[in-house]
């Protein structure tokens, strides 16, 4: 399960930079607080499907992206 927390997390950090978005950024459009966000990006953290949903949508990415 590590392994896939670090690969969402990995992908979520690079589609983050490709669409100069901030941590804060995807905080703000989350309502979430930044450390969410950093601990979802070192894999230290698993999101619920619908977190993925919402990061996505607010990435303006389909979902599965961020799995792959």
């Amino acid at each position: 399960m590590n392994e896939i927390s670090q690969k969402f997390g990995a992908n979520l950090k690079k589609i983050r930079l490709e669409k100069k978005m901030s941590q804060g950024d995807i905080c703000r459009a989350l309502e979430v607080d930044r450390a969410f966000i950093s601990n979802l990006e070192s894999g230290k953290r698993n999101p619920t499907l619908a977190t993925i949903k919402r990061i996505a949508d607010a990435l303006n990415v389909d979902p599965k992206v961020l799995l792959e």
